[in-house]
This record gives structure tokens, C-alpha cells and sequence, in this order.
């Protein structure tokens, strides 16, 4: 990999890496590709490679004692996936197991669902208009 390259990865933790593939490659069609050890996997299919990692409820997070947990919380970090069709990628997203917490709206760029994955991880879907964020300039 070349250092110099403007990229990024993503990783995740979750507690269960097995339940974890299961709904990233079902509710968006990702597909697994390397394993790098028994507690971490690496899924293409997106813009960037995203890594599962392993990583048990209540084991250390910090060095300062925080440990981890899978409620559902909220960071100001998260996915959008852009889809080409809202309805479709909710249909997937939930029947993979992910939780709507706010149907569909409609804003002027687009439309968007919010929800959150079965480990506690918030994420939006996200189609854009024709006009995209080209709707909010002024």
C-alpha cells in the first residue's frame, strides 16, 4: 500500500466477527476477502476495504479503564452508504438484521433512513436527488 496515497480504511469492532460478515456481505454486498488472524477480516466490495475486528463486549478500549460495550450509542463517526434505491437497501439493511430508527425523509438533496446495525452501530442510507449537495449551495 502506498503511504503517500490519499485512501482510508474503516474498521469496526464487534463482538461477534461470524454475525458481524454475515450482515455487512447480506445488507450490502460486500464480500470477504482476507482473514488476518481469528479476530480480524478484511471486506471489499465498498470505496474502501472495511476490517471487522474482534473485539469482545467489556474488554478494555482505552488505556484509561473505558471498555466496550454494544449498546446502541451514538459517535459523531459513522457510515452513509450511498444506494441507488432507498427502498431496496432498507429492505436488505433490516432483513440482515439492522434496526430503523427513522423511516425514510425526504430533504432537498436526496432522501435518508437512519439505523443501526445488530452490533449498536449507527449508520444512514443515503440517495442522493440529481442535484445532490449541489441543492444546499448558495
Amino acid at each position: 500500500m502506498n503511504a503517500s496515497a490519499a485512501s482510508f480504511i474503516v474498521n469496526l469492532d464487534v463482538p461477534d466477527i461470524t454475525a458481524a460478515e454475515a450482515f455487512y456481505t447480506q445488507a450490502f454486498g460486500l464480500r470477504s476477502s482476507r482473514r488476518l488472524g481469528p479476530g480480524a477480516l478484511e471486506l471489499l466490495g465498498g470505496p474502501t476495504p472495511l476490517y471487522l475486528l474482534q473485539s469482545d463486549a467489556g474488554s478494555a478500549a482505552t488505556d484509561d479503564g473505558d471498555v466496550r460495550d454494544y449498546e446502541r450509542h451514538w459517535t459523531p463517526v459513522h457510515l452513509d452508504w450511498v444506494v441507488a434505491d432507498i427502498d431496496a437497501a432498507l429492505a436488505r439493511a433490516v432483513a440482515a438484521g439492522a434496526a430503523l430508527e427513522h423511516p425514510i425523509r425526504e430533504r432537498r438533496w436526496g432522501t435518508i433512513a437512519v439505523l443501526s446495525d445488530p452490533f449498536g452501530h449507527g449508520f444512514c442510507l443515503i440517495q442522493f436527488s440529481d442535484a445532490g449537495y449541489n441543492a444546499l449551495v448558495e
